[in-house]
């Protein structure tokens, strides 16, 4: 006896799944994003077999730091509709600053003292950046290009341009200091380095701020309808302003990692290399127009680029081509954003029209 199927049940039954479906891609395609990560870990694997290791994951891991934390930052900014370019100089120009001071003895030879301070050179060029962008009423993105090369400019001619090649003794062993190591190779190990640890708790406070807190909310009505945020009796200026000051907070902690972690001070390095922490937030799902992104989402593009640089050098593909991919993800990134907004404005337009 043959049965049939009820049209409404049908119906329930598509949107089920598509309720289904949306879960498991995730608010902001986290689980998407997922699904790329594995698939391109078993490919790279499949080439190269001694890529699927502990010494693999713990390098991965290791060489994200840095860009996690400011990728952290951007999107702070990102989600209230801004977008901040000079966090690159402001995380040398406060781990260079904290080097050349530690260097000479002017600050004590102190892990949590050189993490205080460069978070501390942070805030203040954070603040800055917040007092320019309310006091002319410009652009997030307009300000910070300016104050990029600003900051970058007074560190260069008056505070030093020259290596700081020898770190204090406890600043210069940092790098060494590991959880676990494993070997990686004949008379070879690779270690976890201790800052998991807090960049773990960090991760668990941003994701906590944004998704349980007023101030979280806030950030994402400002980015989402910035008129309709202050309608609502949102601070917007100090919402923006607390965004610049975070991110200025979060890029002078990068720099620091990035100085621990070579153990030497550059002033010439990591200006001009923002497009990995870019790339790594738009494919993370935050919108390049403000008002959508996740912590979660931030962790995972910035394991993608990871992967893909580090993959990339494991196959033998020439440096070169790094740029040349995450260039073409961070287009990628930002094309699929924008198609699915025109998608949801055509479907928005024809239930209108349907409805009149």
């Amino acid at each position: 006896m043959k049965t049939t199927t009820h049209p409404q049940a049908r119906v329930h039954s598509l949107q089920s799944l598509g309720t289904t479906a949306a879960r498991l891609r995730g608010k902001n395609n986290e689980g998407l994003l997922g699904a790329v990560l594995v698939l391109l870990v078993v490919v790279v694997g499949a080439v190269d077999p001694q890529f699927w290791s502990l010494a693999t994951v713990f390098n991965l891991v290791q060489n994200s730091f840095e860009q996690l934390v400011f990728a952290l930052g951007f999107l702070l900014v990102l989600l209230v509709g801004g977008i901040d370019v000079s966090f690159d100089a402001i995380g040398i120009f406060a781990g260079y600053v904290v080097a050349l001071l530690a260097s000479k003895g002017i600050l004590p030879d102190s892990i949590p003292i050189a993490f205080v301070v460069a978070a501390l050179i942070g805030l203040l060029l954070g603040l800055l950046n917040a007092a320019i962008a309310a006091g002319l009423r410009l652009p997030v993105m307009i300000v910070t290009l300016g104050t990029r090369g600003l900051f970058t400019g007074f560190l260069l001619t008056f505070i030093g341009s020259s290596y700081v090649t020898t770190l204090p003794q406890t600043l210069g062993m940092f790098a060494q200091a590991d959880l676990v190591k494993v070997h990686a190779g004949t008379n070879q190990t690779v270690g976890l380095n201790v800052l998991v640890i807090p960049l773990a708790i960090l991760v668990a406070l941003l994701a906590w701020l944004l998704s349980r807190t007023l101030f979280g909310r806030g950030l994402y009505a400002v980015g989402g309808d910035e008129e309709a945020a202050r309608r609502v009796g949102f601070p917007v200026g100090m919402i923006k302003a607390a965004a610049l000051c975070l991110a200025g907070v979060l890029a002078g902690l990068a720099g620091m990692i990035h100085i621990t972690l070579l153990g030497y001070g550059n002033p010439f390095e990591l200006v001009g290399q923002e497009t990995n922490v870019i790339a790594a937030v738009v494919l993370g799902g935050a919108s390049i127009t403000g008002g959508k992104g996740s912590v979660l989402g931030t962790v995972l593009g910035v394991l993608l680029v990871s992967l893909i640089n580090y993959s990339l050098v494991q196959l033998g593909i020439p440096s070169t081509w790094q740029e040349v991919a995450i260039g073409v993800l961070l287009v990628l990134g930002v094309s699929a954003q924008f198609a699915s907004r025109r998608k949801q404005m055509n479907v928005a337009m024809a239930e209108e029209e349907v409805a009149s």
